[in-house]
């Protein structure tokens, strides 16, 4: 591939990246309400969800979910299912300071969220296969290999990406903890965004 094939590539994902979506609302609520180290372990998470997707892609498992509609039904209900439930569990965080919240909210349950999140939207493995395939180069090589390479140059940008805001959004909830009324708002913000996204996820069509 080409320097200045692998630059627009980059451009591109950033560009999707800091678009508002599932992902990004998902690390910013969870960095406000818990901090920056709850942030950036989500942000982990669905990285790691994103290697998973980028095989797939590769090795063509996206296709068979994009041609059957049994296959990306299913992955979407759970996923929604899935949504609804962090939705449900926002609602239900009592307004406990951040150290307290800590001990029931580690580090590695958050990374296993984010993987769960992101592996569960099967329109995250419909882009892949649609959006890694662009910036192929039909005649430089093995054409699943560099996919993988575009993916993971993608997850190198998305985790850097994720890491700014968790702290970035994190020094904002360092602030708003102090408040209980805040807080409260704050966990109840986050299950409205959650649910938000479930809902938009079961009407999301395989097209």
């Amino acid at each position: 591939m080409e320097l200045q094939t692998i630059s627009y590539f980059l451009l591109a994902s950033i560009l999707l990246t800091i678009t508002p979506g599932p992902d990004f609302m998902f690390v910013f609520a969870q960095s406000v309400s818990q901090g920056k180290r709850a942030g950036i372990a989500t942000g982990l998470g669905l990285c790691t969800g994103l290697i998973g997707h980028t095989l797939a892609a590769a090795i063509g498992i996206s296709a068979i979910i994009y041609q059957s509609s049994l296959a990306f039904n299913v992955i979407k209900i759970a996923g929604a299912i899935y949504l609804l439930y962090l939705a449900v569990q926002a609602f239900r965080e009592t307004d406990q300071p951040a150290e307290q919240k800590a001990e029931s909210h580690t580090t590695f349950v958050l990374y296993r969220k984010g993987i769960l999140m992101n592996l569960l939207n099967p329109k995250v493995s419909i882009f892949f296969l649609a959006f890694l395939p662009q910036f192929v180069a039909t005649g430089e090589g093995n054409i699943p290999i560099q996919m993988v390479v575009l993916g993971v140059l993608f997850i190198i940008q998305a985790l850097a990406i994720f890491t700014l805001l968790s702290i970035l959004a994190g020094s904002v909830g360092n602030r708003l903890w102090k408040n209980p009324t805040i807080l409260k708002w704050i966990n109840r913000t986050k299950g409205l965004v959650f649910g938000f996204f479930a809902i938009r996820l079961l009407f999301e069509k395989n097209n």
